[in-house]
Formats: structure tokens, C-alpha cells, sequence
């Protein structure tokens, strides 16, 4: 049959046009290409004019010789979409440029793809709004713009894309309200709002979205209550509200979501019970309710829910004791209860809950021994049981916990012993049981465990002999702490090579013997604290060659002897904090020490949040030390990196003090008191700028006070008590603000605040220079006189006292109540500053404020 000249006319017209079509939305995009900055794209390089588009073309697909599909994802594009052709590709549906590196706004031309309905520009960084042009966009199906620098606010013309199922905008810097007319979206069944800058609360409209299946508004500043209207969607199986601003209660309501496998609602303001209708959430696998303000007690139904693998109520205010029955969650892997008021015992049938691996139910009120039964949860390998009020024994049940990593028991009241049997436990990495009354001795069975990195048994009663093998486990051994037991003997006396021993914290025992040499093997040591034992040797020279160590403490033992000249010159470089006071060591103090102290020549750049010693990434030990500032002892639970000071207090060190101190202007805290040091002070101490307490006390100390000391502006506490100081006391800045008992036991100190005057500043105007002594002597008595007046006058009566005082000043020279007045005010001043300072924390470490 032969076919029509027309109808041939017509297809040779069509394709003409479509060829026609073709190469023009091929040179529009040669021309967007020719704006990347990147053109030679290896995987665009099929990119050319000689090539077909349609066939030959990377990421390009057409229908119909139309281009109808732009897949360029991950394509490493360097450019914009200012230059992309949106009016000359009429007929494309599907676009994903994602995870590139395009950058600039979407301009509103975008609204001229009015057969699109895939769009994909997510992992880039593009910014600006999003253009409401989106919203003619009436095929849209999919929009995924998330992972940008996206900002204003969300359109509300998107509610006209009828016929969207998936909009996710998350990881973005939006702001503004959720349009109320995201509710209209009725073909939606992801909504990804999350990680953005939101506020206002949620519409009610979403209510309306009854195909939703997830829900993602997390991680924004939404507040207002949870509208109850989410319990219409039936099909929801994702929500996750948290890190939000929500408050008042969960709302009854969403116990009717039967189809919800995740529920997040942690990290707000949520107040209130848990509600009892949680437990008809059948599917639920996880429930993440922490850090929030939930009261009452955890609801038995939860325990019903036996699909779920992830409990987490912790950080909140809940009380009662722990339902018996969440031991019926066979599938849960995590139970986190932890920061709660929790009280009564563990139920033993949380030992029924076998594929459970972490147990978090530290600080609370429990009471009671820990149930055998857990010795039956043989995949649990994080158990957190510290700060509670638990007593008796650890069980022996624990050694069959063999998949056991971290162990948590510290600050209970468990006693006994420790059980010898934790040896089979052969991947325990973490044992922590601190702060209990533990007694005997420790089982040398711990040195088989070769996977500990973490020994803290401190503040126990435990007894007897370090375990000699202790030594031996520096391979993998990192942190030793036994601090504050009753531990006797000596050190164990190898140290072995390669040793990864990074903190030794021995202090407060009943250790004697010499500091053994061999630690010396210990190349990572940070912490090295042996203070308040028995130990009796000479200062260890071999010190020098620990290059890590940052902090140095052997004070009050019976150590001895002089501290010789050094001669590794990176020895202590890293040194923050030496301690060896209260000891006998003798001799002229080391000068080449303290220019060793590198570390304390260096004022560590502020952060914006404090950092501490310890290594990097650490979660389970806080590395601590007790310090004496201010009188008093300090035990600091974490050691900022800020904090350095030198401690050389009660010993026998006789001579001067070396001027390279002033070179430490890093040093916070300075204690030379209680030695046989003489000589002046010298005057390049005044640069030490941080210095917040510097004692001299009760040291032999002459001439008079430097001038450049008033530059210490952190000083809070001074004491030069009990020396032969003489001279003018330095004024100005924090020296008017030091009372009496700085000075005292100085007979040649005068001048404020001292009753000794000091030159003219207290000496009356008089034509007779042979009466200015006079008048400073009467001048001093007459300010007893006045507080003796006044005294007289708070007992009597305002009008007698007043009376008195004028009585006493009629016959005198008026001027010297000026003075005497102008005294009283400055002693106001100074106690209201000095009230001020002694409520300040020293160097932002002290556990409490003197």
C-alpha cells in the first residue's frame, strides 16, 4: 500500500523538527558546560558537539529524540545554574545533579520544566531561598534539595504539588514557620524537614498527611506542645522530633500510631508522664524519650512491646522502681535509664533479656545487691551500674558475662573483694569500680586480662601489696589508678619496654621504698601521681627521659636531697603541673628546671570550650589531681589544659629565688612557702600576668616588695607573710584589695593596709617637719581611737557615739577625719572586692570556691 505524499510530508516535517529540537538542547547544554570551571570533567568529556546527545551523551537519556532525563550525580561539576537552559528543555522529567559542587541560588526559571517530576540537587552548596516558582511545578513527585546552604523561609506554594510523595529539605539553614500549607500535600509519604532553622509550632495540617510514613522535623527551634492531630497518621512508621524546643506532655494520641517502628522525641522540654498508651505501639523497635523533664514512673506497658530493640528514658526525672516487666524484652538491645531518680532494687528479670548488649542505669537511687541474674545476659558487653546506692558483693555470676568490654560499678557501697574469677572475661577492656569499700587484696588474676586498657579501683579499702605483676601489663595498659585505698609495699619493681602506661595515679596509700627506675620504660606517661605515701629516695634524675609527662606530683612523702642540675634539655617540656611539697628536699632551687618548663612559657590560645588533659577521643577516665591553692587541697576531677602551677612548698630549699621563674607566664598558681629561701623577690615575677595565687610565707625573704607585682591583674590570693620584707607596699590594682594577713610577721612593711604609714600618703599637712613622725604615730592612734568611738557609739546609741567621735576631733586637726574617712571607704571597697574574688573558682578547676 503506498502511503501518502502527505502523510510522508508530515514525517519527514516531524523529524526535521525533533532533529531541529534535538540540536538545540544539545548546544544549550554545551553552553551550560562551557560555564563550569572544571570543563574538562573527565566523565563529561563525551560532552561534544561531534557526538548524538541522545546516545552518546554521559548522563543524558531522550525520549522521542526530546531530551527527557539529566543524570549527572557525582559527576565533580564545579559551576552554577545560572546558565542552565531551563526554557529550552521543555520535555525533561528527571533531573539529579546531586553530590557536586554546584553553587549559587536556583533561579526561578526553573518553573519552565513543566514536565518535571524528579528533582535532585542534594549534596551541593547552593544558597539563597527556594524559589516559589517551584510550586507550578504541578507533576513534581519528588523533591530532594537537602544538604545545602539553603536559607528563608519554605515556600508555601509548594502546598500546590498535589501530587508530591517524597520533600526533603533537611541539613539546610531554614527558617520561618512550616507552611501550613505543607497539610495540603495529601500524596505525601516522606516529609524531611529536619536539621534546619525552623520555629513556630507544628501545623495541625500535618494531620491531614494520612500516607505519611516518615516524619523528620528534628534538630530545628519548634515549640508549643506536639499536636495531637499526628495520632491521624495511621501509616506513619518514622517520627522524629528531637533536638527541638517542644514542651507539656507526649500526647495520648500517638499510642494509636500502630504502624510506628521509630519513635524520637529526645533532647527537648517534654514534661509530664509517659504515657501508658506507648505500650500499644506493637511494631516499635525503638524509643528514644532522653533529655527531656518526664516525671512519674516508667509505665508497665512498655514492657509489653516486645518488638522493641532500643529503650532509651534516660536524662529525665522519672522515679519508681524499674518495672519487672521490661524483662520481658527478649529483642531489646539497648536499656538506657540513666540521670533519673530511680529507686528500689534491679529486678532480677532484666536477666532474662538475652540479646541485650548495653545497660545503662548509672546514676540513680537503685539500692540492694546486683541480681545474679545478670550473670545470664551473655551478650551484654557495656554495663553501666555507678553512682547508685548498691551494696554487698559483686557477684560471681559477672564471670560469665564473657563478652564483656566496659564495666561501670564505681560509687556505690559494694564490699568484699574483687572476684578472682573476672579472668575469663578475656576482652574486658574498662574496669571501673571506684569509690566503693572494697577490702582485701587485689587478685593478681587481673594481670591475664590482656585487653585492659582501664584499671580504676580507687577510693577503696583495699590492702596489701601492689601485685608485682602489675608491671607487666604496660602492652596494654593505660590508666592505673588505685589512689586513696590502704595499699602498702613497694612499687613493683619492672616496668616493662614498650609500656603503654599513660596515667599512674598511686597517691594517698601506704606505699614505701624507693620510686623504681624502671618507669622510666613508661614513655607515654602523662600523669604521674605517687604524693601523700611513704615513699623515701632522692628526686628521681631519670625523670628526664619521660618526654609525655604533663603532670608531676610527689608531695608529702620522705623524699629527700637536693634536685641536681639537669641536663636533657626536653626534659619536663610538657610539664603543667609539679608538685613536691611537703618533702625534705634541700639545696639552691633549680634554675635549669624551671628553664626546662616549656610548656609553662606558653599561654595556651582560649578555646571555645574548655579542653583537659587526657587522650584524645577518651569517654571512660577523666584524668584527676589534688592540688593546694588558697590554704586549702583541691581535687580536680578533670585538668584543664590551662591550669599549670608549681608547688615546691615545705621543704628545706635554701638560696634565692631564681628570676628565670618570671620567665612561666603561663603559671596560675606559685607556692614557694614554708622553705629557707632568702634574698629579695625579683622583680620579673611581675610578669606573671595569670598568676591567680602566689605564697612566699614563712620563707627568710628580704628587702622590700617589687613594683612590677602590681602587674599580676589575675592575682586573687597573695601571702609574703613571715618574712623580713621591709619597704612601701606596692598599690594599685589587685594590691588594694590584700588584707593585713598578707603581710604580717614583715616588722619593716608599711603603708596600706598596714596601721604603718608609708611616706606622705598618711602624714598631715604641717609647716614642722619634726612633727611628722609624731603625727604618723598619732595619726595611727587616733584611728583606734575612731573604731573604738564608733564601737562605743553601735552600743550606746548612733546620737552618743556621734558624740563622742566629735568630742575626740574638736581638739585635733579636721583633715585627719578626711583621712580617716577616706580609709573607711577604701577598706568598704576592698572587702566588697575581696567578697567578690573569694567566690571565684581558681583557673576555672576548683571543685568548690574559697
Amino acid at each position: 500500500m503506498m502511503v501518502p505524499k502527505i502523510v510522508q510530508f508530515l514525517i519527514l516535517l516531524y523529524l526535521f523538527t525533533v532533529t531541529s529540537a534535538s540540536i538545540e538542547e544539545a548546544i544549550a547544554l554545551l553552553k551550560w558546560k562551557a560555564t563550569f570551571k572544571n570543563k574538562t570533567n573527565s566523565l563529561l568529556a563525551s560532552w561534544t558537539q561531534s557526538s548524538n546527545a541522545c546516545e552518546d551523551w554521559y548522563g543524558v537519556m531522550c525520549s522521542n529524540g526530546r531530551v527527557s532525563k539529566l543524570d549527572i550525580q557525582g559527576a565533580r561539576v564545579i559551576g552554577t545554574l545560572y546558565d542552565f537552559p531551563f526554557s529550552t528543555l521543555p520535555f525533561l522529567e528527571y533531573v539529579d545533579l546531586s553530590v557536586n559542587n554546584l553553587s549559587g541560588t536556583i533561579p526561578p526559571e526553573i518553573s519552565n520544566l513543566t514536565n518535571l517530576v524528579y528533582l535532585d540537587l542534594h549534596t551541593n552548596l547552593l544558597s539563597g531561598t527556594i524559589p516559589s516558582q517551584i510550586g507550578s511545578l504541578a507533576k513534581l513527585q519528588n523533591i530532594n534539595i537537602y544538604d545545602n546552604l539553603l536559607n528563608g523561609s519554605i515556600p508555601a506554594s509548594l502546598g500546590n504539588l498535589t501530587n508530591l510523595s517524597i520533600l526533603f529539605l533537611y541539613q539546610n539553614d531554614l527558617s520561618g514557620s512550616i507552611p501550613t500549607e505543607i497539610g495540603y500535600l495529601r500524596s505525601l509519604t516522606s516529609l524531611d524537614l529536619g536539621t534546619n532553622s525552623l520555629n513556630g509550632s507544628i501545623p495541625t495540617s500535618l494531620g491531614n498527611l494520612i500516607n505519611l510514613s516518615s516524619l523528620f522535623l528534628n534538630e530545628n527551634h519548634l515549640f508549643g506542645s506536639i499536636p495531637t492531630s499526628l495520632g491521624n497518621l495511621t501509616n506513619l512508621s518514622i517520627l522524629y522530633l528531637q533536638q527541638n524546643n517542644f514542651s507539656g506532655s507526649i500526647p495520648e494520641e500517638i499510642g494509636y500510631l500502630r504502624s510506628l517502628r521509630q519513635l524520637v522525641l529526645a533532647k527537648n522540654s517534654l514534661s509530664g508522664a509517659i504515657p501508658a498508651s506507648l505500650g500499644n505501639l506493637t511494631s516499635l523497635t525503638s524509643m528514644y524519650l532522653r533529655e527531656n523533664h518526664l516525671s512519674g514512673s516508667i509505665p508497665e506497658e512498655i514492657g509489653y512491646i516486645n518488638t522493641l530493640s532500643y529503650l532509651d528514658l534516660s536524662t529525665n526525672f522519672l522515679n519508681g522502681s524499674i518495672p519487672a516487666s521490661l524483662g520481658n524484652l527478649n529483642n531489646l538491645y539497648l536499656l538506657s535509664l540513666y540521670a533519673n531518680s530511680l529507686s528500689g532494687s534491679i529486678p532480677s528479670e532484666l536477666g532474662n533479656i538475652g540479646r541485650l548488649v548495653t545497660m545503662f542505669l548509672n546514676i540513680n537511687q537503685l539500692v540492694g545487691s546486683i541480681p545474679d541474674s545478670l550473670g545470664n545476659l551473655r551478650n551484654l558487653q557495656w554495663m553501666y551500674l555507678h553512682n547508685n546506692n548498691l551494696t554487698e558483693k559483686i557477684p560471681s555470676s559477672f564471670c560469665n558475662l564473657i563478652k564483656l568490654e566496659v564495666v561501670y560499678l564505681g560509687r556505690n557501697n559494694l564490699r568484699g573483694e574483687i572476684p578472682q574469677c573476672l579472668v575469663n572475661i578475656s576482652g574486658l577492656q574498662v574496669l571501673k569500680i571506684e569509690d566503693n569499700i572494697l577490702g582485701e587484696d587485689i587478685p593478681s588474676s587481673i594481670c591475664n586480662l590482656t585487653s585492659l586498657r582501664i584499671l580504676d579501683l580507687g577510693r577503696n579499702n583495699l590492702k596489701g601489696a601492689i601485685p608485682q605483676c602489675f608491671g607487666n601489663m604496660g602492652g596494654h595498659l593505660e590508666v592505673l589508678d588505685i589512689h586513696q585505698n590502704n595499699l602498702y609495699g613497694t612499687l613493683p619493681e619492672i616496668f616493662s619496654i614498650g609500656s603503654a602506661l599513660r596515667s599512674l595515679d598511686l597517691h594517698d596509700n601506704e606505699l614505701e621504698g624507693k620510686i623504681p627506675p624502671s618507669l622510666a620504660n613508661c614513655k607515654n606517661l602523662e600523669i604521674l601521681d605517687l604524693g601523700d605515701n611513704h615513699f623515701s629516695d632522692t628526686f628521681p634524675i631519670w625523670f628526664e627521659t619521660l618526654p609525655s609527662l604533663k603532670v608531676l606530683s610527689l608531695r608529702s612523702n620522705k623524699l629527700h636531697g637536693p634536685i641536681r642540675g639537669l641536663s636533657n634539655e626536653n626534659m619536663f617540656s610538657k610539664l603543667r603541673i609539679i608538685d613536691l611539697s611537703y618533702n625534705a628536699f634541700t639545696g639552691n632551687l633549680s634554675t635549669s628546671l624551671f628553664q626546662k618548663l616549656k610548656a609553662m612559657r606558653t599561654i595556651d590560645q582560649p578555646a571555645n570550650i574548655p579542653t583537659y588533659l587526657g587522650k584524645s577521643g577518651e569517654r571512660d577516665y577523666n584524668d584527676s589531681v589534688t592540688v593546694s591553692t588558697k590554704g586549702r587541697e583541691y581535687e580536680l576531677d578533670r585538668i584543664s589544659t590551662i591550669f599549670k602551677t608549681i608547688d615546691l612548698s615545705s621543704n628545706k630549699f635554701e638560696g634565692h629565688i631564681p628570676s628565670s621563674l618570671g620567665d612561666l607566664i603561663a603559671l596560675r598558681v606559685l607556692n614557694l612557702s614554708h622553705n629557707k629561701l632568702q634574698g629579695n623577690i625579683p622583680s620579673s615575677l611581675g610578669s606573671l600576668s595569670l598568676v591567680e595565687s602566689l605564697d612566699f610565707s614563712f620563707n627568710q625573704l628580704s628587702g622590700e616588695i617589687p613594683q612590677q607585682l602590681v602587674g599580676m591583674t589575675f592575682l586573687a590570693v597573695l601571702d609574703l607573710s613571715h618574712n623580713h620584707l621591709q619597704g612601701c607596699i606596692p598599690q594599685g590594682r589587685q594590691f588594694d584589695t590584700f588584707e593585713n594577713n598578707s603581710y604580717e610577721g614583715n616588722d619593716g612593711l608599711r603603708g596600706f593596709p598596714l596601721s604603718r604609714s608609708c611616706g606622705s600618703n598618711w602624714t598631715p599637712e604641717t609647716n614642722n617637719s619634726d612633727y611628722e613622725s609624731d603625727d604618723e604615730e598619732s595619726d595611727s592612734e587616733f584611728l583606734n581611737d575612731f573604731w573604738k568611738a564608733a564601737l562605743m557609739g553601735y552600743g550606746s546609741g548612733l546620737c552618743i557615739g556621734l558624740s563622742i567621735i566629735y568630742i575626740m576631733i574638736s581638739t585635733g586637726n579636721l583633715k585627719w577625719l578626711a583621712t580617716i574617712f577616706e580609709k573607711l571607704e577604701h577598706k568598704i571597697m576592698m572587702q566588697q572586692i575581696r567578697k567578690q574574688q573569694s567566690q571565684r573558682c581558681l583557673g576555672e578547676q576548683l571543685v568548690e570556691c574559697s
